[in-house]
């Protein structure tokens, strides 16, 4: 641990207090009785706010480099987003204890249109967020755990909702972006740059219920390298080529020797959004569009390896070459080339009524679908170079269709909700092989999985006031879950072989409670407990291959996944002092039957990697949040926490050697926070800091370091200034990880990054 900078951390949280105060959910705009969010105060929380409850605005953004949206959340206590590089398409968001492959666990929305991709269970299926732009963004809305009954059992790990503006005005802003990165490690030494803008306008009628917004966003950004390729042994020399330029990596403890990089990103995001609004007073209509092209370019690996003549040397025409290093024969494995090519669309409407004084109903349809989808793969460096051999993958009919219908309503000191929710998921993908990998000719068909799953909800809570300072919420959801039309084609020789999954069902009743009482009129108190099940994704029920004779291999997948099931609990208590104020938070999860991705060996010693049910995990912990407004002197504003987590496999039967470890990811010590300072009216600065201790890298514990291929300690330190040119510019500009701290999620993080920022608004 870096001592010296953890101590300025805590001072952060230690030293400077919390600022935060009770806001109503927005739902209906009824009063509820001691209600707890931290963050902002000026907007009601958009999602019901029982367990941890977090509200971010324009106070906090205005202290963030923002590249993407999800970067507005980077100082949200105990949560964090793996996002490799800017413009990040497997950004997955975790809370708690959540490992950074089970997106799953997250529920994700925006205006309350579900974003989450329940898809699958890995860094694979992460929240849309390409589909907005930071500056579109007026709030965000944070929730840990399933403590409502009114949100499906993937709130698990926690739930997200992103708000954006509605057009009060004639209006119309502009932003653009420029951003520098110098990345080394190992022997790459590179000048990455990106850049982004983004602009709309708006319009409202004075004297009418009309509003809308058009707004559009391009990225375009270099990441720094994904991945490296090392050498390994070839036994005699015969045939090597003699080459110099390999790094070893002192660090590891298998000392690898690096001959070069791959995966280095170059993404292209465009965005277009559309937002109508209808609103009567009694009676808001909205409808939301938004269409997203995204392309990413990995062709460009490079190589250390420098022969005789000072030639760079790559792999062969099979994606290796036999080399002579330091004299000791190695093959060195070349990088395929790979282009990927997304678009997508989200189309989404809401309504939402008074029926009278005392009762609201609310609407929310929406879908998001894939337009198109393909990723060219070339074999090997030598095809990808000379435009030769590769591989093609399409998906067909992919995407999702979500519905709520919710009721709430006042009956004396009752406040109820009453309603429905529903999704279907669907993929269909399907892989050619290619004589020509770019341009994708000559495809010959080699295998396509596909499948559904449908899950509809009913629930019922009840928050009771039992006085004005002390009120219960009792809620129950029942879940109806189905996964069907699944199934895998497959090329066996000269035919095409297929087998279909047989359709599963399930069905779950979950509870839920919460009890908050106003001991004082600056003590508040909640104690909230919730029964939550996650069923399995359509990627981990149908996924696999086939044998030779048709039927689906056994060590590939398991049929009979069972959902995941957790019991909760999180008990707040916050303390006001007027311009401070703290916020102590424990928590407590026990899943049963954790769904989980494990890579293996048979007794074969062949390798395979499939969905399997740990048994027992359970992960407690203590979280303290602290802001301050105003304080130490006029015009700073301070957020900080601390979080200390215990997540542990309990029982698994499959492997036993895994019991008793702290669960791959999921570091012991979390902490962030932010300090913003009006030197001047018109200009503030920010100081950031992000850290997390170095967690296990796999079930057995086993695994631990900090460089490539770990899990690794996390530390960066952020600072920005901006200046308000006048009431309509604002000039910026910022860096991230001002240490060039070097941290890794298997993956390298960003190192040292600028960023340079001109907005206008009218």
């Amino acid at each position: 641990m870096k001592s010296s900078l953890i101590a300025l951390a805590v001072a952060l949280v230690a030293a400077h207090p919390a600022f935060a105060e009770d806001a109503a959910s927005a739902d209906d705009g009824a009063p509820h009785a001691s209600i707890l969010v931290v963050g902002q105060q000026e907007a009601p929380m958009t999602i019901e706010p029982r367990g941890l409850s977090v509200s971010l605005g324009k106070e906090q953004f205005d202290g963030i480099n923002a590249y993407n949206v999800e970067d507005l959340m980077k100082y949200a206590p105990d949560f964090f987003v793996r996002k490799r590089f800017i413009g990040d398409n497997n950004a997955v968001s975790g809370f708690r204890g959540t490992h950074s492959t089970q997106s799953a666990r997250s529920l994700v929305m925006v205006d309350g249109f579900n974003i989450s991709n329940f898809l699958g269970n890995s860094y694979n299926f992460p929240p849309k967020w390409g589909i907005i732009g930071p500056g579109e963004v007026k709030q965000f809305d944070i929730v840990y755990g399933p403590y409502s009954a009114r949100y499906p059992g993937n709130s698990m790990g926690g739930i997200v909702n992103i708000t954006t503006r509605d057009p009060e005005d004639a209006e119309a802003f502009g932003k653009v972006q420029g951003i520098y990165q110098n990345y080394r490690q190992y022997g790459t030494d590179e000048e990455l740059y990106g850049w982004s803008a983004e602009g709309g306008f708006g319009l409202k009628q004075k004297d009418g219920p009309l509003a809308f917004r058009i707004s559009a966003r391009r990225l375009k950004n270099q990441g720094q390298p994904q991945q490296f390729y090392a050498l390994t042994s070839a036994g005699n020399a015969t045939g090597a080529i003699p080459v110099t330029g390999a790094v070893a990596d002192t660090k590891n403890p298998s000392l690898p020797l690096y001959f070069g990089d791959y995966s280095a990103v170059d993404t292209t995001q465009d965005q277009v959004r559309a937002k109508l609004i209808a609103d009567t007073g009694t009676i808001k209509l909205s409808w939301l569009f938004t269409y997203w092209w995204n392309t990413e370019d990995e062709t460009h690996p490079s190589t250390y390896l420098r022969g005789m003549n000072g030639d760079p040397v790559f792999g062969g025409a099979g994606g290796s070459v036999k080399v002579l290093y330091d004299g000791t024969a190695y093959i060195a494995n070349g990088s395929n080339l790979t282009i990927r090519d997304k678009r997508e669309w989200l189309g989404g409407f809401s309504a939402e009524a008074g029926l009278d004084r005392n009762w609201n109903v609310r609407l929310n349809l929406s879908t998001i679908r894939t337009d198109s989808q393909r990723v060219r793969t070339s074999n090997g460096y030598t095809n990808g170079k000379t435009e030769g051999a590769g591989t093609l993958t399409l998906a067909g009919p992919t995407g999702w269709y979500t519905g709520d219908l919710l009721l709430t309503g006042d009956v004396g000191r009752n406040h109820l909700a009453l309603g429905i929710n529903a999704n279907l998921y669907e993929t269909d993908q399907s892989q050619y092989a290619t004589t020509s990998w770019r341009a994708a000719t000559g495809q010959i068909f080699q295998n396509r999985a596909f499948g559904k799953s449908r899950q509809i909800g009913l629930f019922a809570e009840d928050e009771i006031a039992f006085t004005d300072s002390l009120s219960l919420t009792a809620g129950i959801r029942a879940d109806f879950w189905r996964a069907f039309g699944g199934g895998m084609e497959q090329m066996m020789g000269s035919s095409r072989a297929a087998s279909t999954y047989a359709s599963r069902s399930d069905s779950v009743i979950s509870p839920t409670l919460s009890l908050a009482w106003a001991a004082a009129p600056d003590w508040n108190a909640q104690l909230s407990l919730a029964m939550a099940t996650r069923f399995p994704t359509v990627g981990e029920l149908f996924q696999g291959s086939l044998t030779g004779d048709g039927q689906f291999d056994p060590d590939s997948f398991d049929p009979d996944l069972k959902p995941e099931r957790s019991h909760d609990a999180n008990f707040i208590i916050r303390h006001d002092a007027g311009k401070v104020a703290i916020t102590g938070s424990l928590f407590y999860q026990h899943v049963k039957d954790a769904l989980f991705r494990f890579t293996g060996l048979l007794n074969s010693g062949a390798t395979f990697t499939r969905n399997f049910n740990i048994d027992r995990t359970r992960q407690y912990g203590a979280e303290l949040i602290a802001e301050a407004k105003d304080w130490p002197i006029a015009g700073m504003n301070m957020d900080g926490n601390l979080a200390w987590i215990d997540s542990t496999v309990t029982r698994n039967d499959a492997d036993p050697t895994t019991e008793g470890h702290q669960f791959p990811r999921i570091p012991r010590w979390r902490l962030s926070g932010n300090v913003r300072y009006h030197v001047t009216p018109a200009i503030l600065t920010s100081l950031g800091i992000r850290y997390a201790s170095r967690p296990n890298s796999d079930l057995n514990g086993l695994q631990r370091g900090d460089t490539y291929g770990y899990a690794s300690e996390f530390f960066a330190l952020d600072a920005r200034v901006a200046w308000d040119v006048s009431s309509n510019v604002t000039l910026s500009a910022g860096v991230d990880n001002i240490t060039n701290d070097r941290a890794w999620v298997y993956h390298p993080y960003p190192q040292r990054t600028f960023l340079i920022e001109a907005g206008w608004r009218l």
